[in-house]
């Protein structure tokens, strides 16, 4: 292990990033023995099982899948943690912990100093940085060499060759890998990048420098709007890696994003592990992925793999990354985007489709041993996809939640599928879902012979994955599934855009069927789920929704909530599980049976001689149904003195905080005349940045709120003259 980190010291001696434009003018302008020396084999290596202890750089659902790997292995791991993290899933898993700081990231995860000290202090010999974070950052990857620590991922120089959009570029461009043209020039000025945007032709792609996952993206639709767009993108691309430079590129309208996985190790071996395609996306994050990338030839697929190859070893590339092209869907054409020089979220379905663990090639190739696989040993069998859960409302334009997961369950056995389900989560029933991190719950992943196989299969997945206590994108997913347009792979980076009408229809009511199974599970409930995830009791006759009355034949109205419509359910209990049940104008008689199912009650349910199952769970006001088509929410409205009182309590509802989060930029000030849909303040949540605009015209009288400040979901953060300040 003393071999491998002395070598790596050797290798990365001279490579300074502090200044990002020397960096960038070093790598251009390298010899080719400076290339050679920066990647130096090593000598002589452990093998994996040398590894006796890892420490893992990050948190949630990556950290414990890291977990799981090393744990078959029989190589002990460290966890790290920050405050709000101290009981979290992923350090009850491992076999140390160390806290590392306040919630800020800046404070903990991305606290480069305090991680190294975690290492050093419980004797881990190298680092696993998951995704996020600390894993795309040259100056964490030569810490970890100037200490001795092995960091597993490549090597500074490529992190920082591949991670410098400007460079990477050149670096395609001179290895033959094809390019889309743009500006990635030095000059940051506002007049140059407007200059060459008006050069290349609107729309153009306005992307940061450094980094990934979406951040720091903008598209200008026009030169009117160029300049907020450039703003956006610059504040959200300092806030996520500390640089603000841009490039600027042609937008290529209705693109498919097809990604290649790769992986190297120090013996010049290099392999493509074929491509994936995550083409629907929103805010130009993924949303879900599948592999292999439908509908393209094999032709097309070795051309692309070979190129990811090329760009790989053009820096002489070690462990896992992945290359993500555009692909012209009508030409099957493909230009280079980016690089991302670690593992990708989206991962499994790879691992799903050639029967890999590419978290243990992680840990073997760190440790100096070759690839398990070549080239000719790898071949594609099926077909996966993957959904991320997100805590998230895709009605309000996918704005993300936090809050507690008071329920959290699935209805079906993984050991039934054999292999073909994976479930990835970092959470249980009961966590909170923070707003200093990514949203992101749970990724289902399924394996099916074929593409539709697999989509069903994954519907399956969604509707038996039962999550109460926050908003989810479950039913979107489930609508994504059920779409013809998806199911015959007719997708773009703008497909939810452009089946925007049929991924939200409208006007949709609940059914009879529904309103029934919700009014008789209100009226039977004996639990409720309290906001620990915990179940109470519900035994007392005073603290039930329907009259009560000794030896009598009940009926009672059940008064719900959806979308701002209310209904009204007559129940009338016949006896035993015997229902009566009426409501828009359809009478129905309803036989149940209910049972407890991992914290929820199931139901068989029989109206007018049909029989389904479903579960349900109340959640203090709500009562929701997982059914087969989605999950089905309804409120239970408060009493009329309970809604006046909160209504009272709540102020006007003007220019609120969409949820907790800090104050990014005050744009305005008191005395100040705004216009309707003017911006107002920028605030920082869940790791996006959001403009808060004005809900109408007037005079603005008092702002409550400064730059740097943190506030609470719905905190009113600006008053008009006509407004009583409190």
């Amino acid at each position: 292990m003393a071999v491998l980190a002395a070598v790596g010291r050797r290798a990365q001696r001279s490579i300074h990033f502090r200044n990002r434009n020397l960096f960038h003018h070093r790598t251009l302008h390298q010899t080719t023995s400076e290339t050679n020396q920066a990647h130096a084999k090593p000598q002589a290596s452990p093998s994996a099982s040398g590894f006796s202890r890892i420490l893992i750089a990050n948190r949630g659902e990556i950290a414990c899948r890291i977990i799981r790997t090393a744990r078959k292995m029989g190589i002990q791991t460290v966890a790290v943690y920050s405050e709000p993290d101290r009981k979290s899933l992923h350090v009850d898993m491992a076999d140390q912990a160390c806290h590392i700081g306040p919630a800020s990231s800046n404070e903990s995860y991305l606290n480069q100093q305090r991680i190294i000290e975690s290492a050093m202090k419980t004797g881990a010999q190298a680092i696993h940085p998951g995704y996020g974070f600390l894993s795309q950052s040259p100056e964490f990857a030569q810490l970890c060499a100037d200490n001795g620590i092995i960091f597993i991922g490549p090597s500074p120089r490529a992190i920082g060759d591949m991670g410098i959009k400007s460079t990477s570029k050149t670096l395609m461009e001179n290895a033959g890998v094809p390019i889309i043209k743009g500006y990635h020039g030095d000059d940051q000025s506002i007049q140059k990048l407007k200059f060459e945007a008006k050069k290349i032709g609107f729309p153009v792609m306005i992307k940061a420098f450094r980094g990934g996952g979406g951040k720091g993206m903008r598209v200008a639709l026009s030169e009117e709007e160029f300049e907020q767009q450039l703003e956006s993108a610059k504040r959200e691309s300092m806030k996520s890696f500390g640089d603000d430079a841009m490039l600027v590129e042609k937008y290529v309208q209705r693109p498919r994003h097809v990604e290649v996985q790769v992986f190297g190790d120090h013996h010049g071996n290099c392999v493509y592990l074929f491509e994936r395609d995550c083409s629907v996306q929103r805010r130009h994050q993924k949303i879900i992925e599948e592999a292999p990338a439908p509908g393209i030839s094999e032709e097309t697929r070795r051309s692309i793999g070979e190129a990811a190859v090329k760009a790989a070893k053009a820096v002489d590339y070690v462990g896992a990354g992945t290359v993500e092209f555009i692909l012209d869907p009508v030409r099957h054409e493909f230009f280079f985007m980016e690089m991302n020089t670690r593992l990708q979220v989206e991962h499994p379905v790879t691992e799903m489709i050639t029967g890999t663990d590419l978290v243990a090639w992680q840990l073997k190739v760190a440790a100096g041993e070759r690839l398990p696989l070549l080239q000719k040993d790898l071949q594609i069998r099926g077909h996966s996809f993957e959904a991320r859960v997100y805590a998230e409302n895709p009605e309000d334009n996918f704005m993300p939640g936090a809050g507690s997961l008071t329920h959290l369950s699935q209805d079906f056995d993984l050991k039934d599928y054999g292999g073909t389900i994976r479930v990835e989560s970092g959470v249980r029933q009961g966590d909170q879902v923070s707003v200093h991190y990514d949203p992101m719950i749970a990724k289902l992943v399924v394996w099916g012979e074929d593409r539709s196989s697999a989509l069903r299969r994954l519907r399956s997945v969604l509707t038996g994955y039962h999550i109460s206590g926050l908003s989810t994108n479950i039913n979107f997913l489930t609508r994504l599934c059920d779409n013809a347009a998806f199911q015959a792979a007719d997708v773009s980076t703008d497909f939810i855009k452009e089946r925007h009408s049929e991924l939200f229809p409208e006007g949709q009511s609940p059914s009879p069927e529904q309103l029934a199974g919700a009014a008789v599970a209100l009226s039977i409930q004996p639990k409720v789920v309290q906001s620990d995830g915990s179940a109470a009791a519900r035994n007392d006759p005073f603290d039930t929704i329907k009259n009560w009355r000794l030896n009598y034949n009940h009926s009672h109205i059940v008064k719900l909530k959806q979308k701002g419509k209310e209904y009204d359910v007559r129940v009338i209990s016949k006896g035993g599980s015997d229902y009566r049940v009426s409501t828009s104008g359809k009478d129905m008689k309803v036989e149940v049976a209910v049972e407890d199912l991992n914290g929820s009650q199931q139901f068989h349910i029989t109206v007018d001689g049909t029989t389904s199952r479903f579960s349900f769970v109340r959640d203090q006001a709500k009562v929701m149904l997982f059914t087969q088509d989605g999950n089905v929410e309804f409120e239970v409205p408060a009493f009329k003195y309970e809604s006046l009182l909160a209504s009272k309590e709540s102020g006007a509802d003007e220019a609120r905080a969409p949820m907790p989060g800090v104050i990014e930029k005050v744009m305005i000030h008191p005395g100040q005349k705004v216009e309707a849909g003017q911006p107002l303040i920028v605030m920082i949540a869940m790791k996006m940045e959001y403009v808060i605009k004005a809900p109408r015209g007037g005079v603005i009288k008092k702002i409550p709120v400064k730059q740097g400040e943190n506030v609470k979901k719905n905190a009113q953060l600006v008053y008009y003259e006509d407004q009583t300040a409190s």
